[in-house]
């Protein structure tokens, strides 16, 4: 009986229907037609995919989405980007059901040819100089289109990159090293290609490729090629971890996009335990079948990160240099750069290697010497690249590669793999710090660039965060 009074007293309080005028209502923007409404925002997406695929920072994908659409008359869309799909949301008021869209990023790839001219695409849209259709039409163009050069090239540029590692990480004295570096990441790269397009998964690549790295390393040291096989291995390992999501993940972090951020991070901590695999498995192996003794490989005799040794000390600098500048210049060819970015990539390398040098020799900490150095290169190369209208990101992960710490990382394995050391947990934590100092440093050297662009002063509700891909103020509305 209760419950019933309490039925009937709820619907006789029942509130009347809203009739049609009645309530305040809010109208959307007059937006083009829904066919083109949905061809900009598939635009958008697309864009967005190249630059995520690319490791562009998420902030940088949704201020791009957030540009493109709005150039065609889109103001309101609200983009939510994650690590692997990004979705754009078009406001139509109360009236109308907004219109959303979703595009999952599935592959990772590194060309930077593409990335350029995608975000060369983005300034004309942005600009006002080309139309919707013919837009859509130059992008199905561009991601359509081969790698700039065969893939051998990209392969010679690795080791080249790894010969460079070695006389920058202290082998400059021995001619043997950088050769043995650059034929076993050349033998990496080539079965790296067989096994990715098998389908193999990126961990499994990894750890194969650090085996092969260290196998032969050590076949190399034990047949008295080479006086240490460390360096050797610590040059592949800087390799296979060269063009990972530092400092994508480290920008995500910063600018609050938490998940995107997780997702990096997940992805790196995975692949680099690949190639952590990798390298303990051939360890393990060597020292059951050789001992020891004959895997030492000269690791205590090997100079700290920054030791490149060759003829007079007064050489060390300049060699340290040269061995940053041609590192950074290898790896933006092994990604399919175009010839504009190798100059100031190179230029970020060796600025990169002297910063850390200098500071290494007045026994700086190496985390705050990465970080500094890296700050530097975020700084100077968000000048430049601006200017000259490359990709930041080109410049900043290309300066980022000689400082990756692939001979921590190798000595931290040594220890827990061969001698049984529990001191390698700490060098490990120190590779890790360095690694992620490296990002850090980057992403604040490029947002310190701000203030040379707003003519100090300008700041305030205009400053978007820090920007290594697509346009700088792609729109009036603030980018949180």
């Amino acid at each position: 009986m209760g419950i019933t009074q309490r039925a009937r007293g709820v619907l006789r309080r029942r509130e009347t229907p809203e009739t049609p005028g009645t309530r305040n209502v809010v109208y959307g923007p007059a937006l083009p037609d829904e066919s083109t409404v949905h061809l900009v925002m598939d635009l958008g997406l697309r864009i967005g995919e190249v630059q995520m695929s690319s490791g562009a920072g998420a902030s940088d994908v949704s201020a791009t989405i957030t540009g493109v659409t709005g150039a065609y008359g889109l103001p309101h869309c609200e983009v939510d980007v994650i690590y692997t799909s990004i979705t754009v949301s078009c406001y139509r008021g109360t009236e109308a059901a907004p219109i959303t869209s979703l595009r999952v990023v599935r592959t990772r790839s590194l060309d930077y040819t593409r990335l350029a001219e995608v975000e060369d695409l983005v300034r004309r849209i942005t600009a006002g100089e080309i139309v919707a259709s013919e837009a859509y039409a130059e992008l199905d163009r561009i991601t359509n289109a081969p790698h700039p050069f065969p893939r051998w090239v990209a392969t010679l540029a690795w080791a080249g990159m790894a010969a460079s590692l070695s006389v920058l990480l202290g082998g400059g004295g021995t001619p043997m090293l950088p050769l043995v570096a650059a034929g076993v990441t050349a033998l990496v790269d080539r079965v790296g290609r067989i096994l990715n397009q098998r389908s193999l998964p990126a961990f499994f690549q990894q750890t194969v490729g650090g085996a092969i790295a260290t196998s032969v390393a050590l076949v190399c040291y034990v047949t008295d090629l080479l006086p240490s096989a460390a360096l050797a291995v610590a040059a592949s390992i800087i390799v296979l971890l060269s063009g990972m999501t530092v400092v994508g993940s480290m920008q995500d972090a910063i600018t609050g996009y938490n998940v995107t951020a997780a997702g990096r991070i997940a992805e790196l901590a995975l692949t680099s335990a690949g190639l952590i695999a990798g390298v303990v498995l051939a360890l393990y192996s060597a020292l059951r079948l050789l001992g020891t003794d004959a895997i030492g490989g000269g690791l205590d005799a090997v100079q700290a990160m920054g030791g490149a040794q060759i003829g007079p000390p007064v050489l060390q600098l300049p060699v340290q240099m040269a061995a940053g500048a041609s590192t950074s210049v290898c790896f933006a060819l092994a990604s399919y750069s175009p010839p504009k970015p190798w100059l100031v990539a190179g230029g970020g390398g060796a600025v990169a290697a002297t910063v850390h040098a200098v500071m290494t020799l007045a026994q700086v900490n190496t985390i705050l010497a990465s970080a500094v150095a890296t700050t530097v290169v975020g700084f100077l190369g968000g000048i430049i690249a601006r200017r000259l209208r490359i990709p930041t990101l080109v410049v900043a992960v290309s300066g980022v590669a000689p400082l990756l710490p692939g001979l921590a990382t190798y000595r931290g394995l040594y220890q827990l793999s061969v001698q049984n050391d529990p001191a390698g947990i700490p060098t490990l934590m120190l590779a890790a710090a360095t690694g992620l100092a490296l990002g850090a440093g980057v992403v604040l050297g490029e947002y310190l660039t701000h203030p040379l662009r707003e003519r100090l002063g300008r700041l305030g509700r205009r400053m978007s965060g820090p920007r290594m891909s697509g346009p700088l103020r792609p729109t009036r509305r603030r980018l949180d």
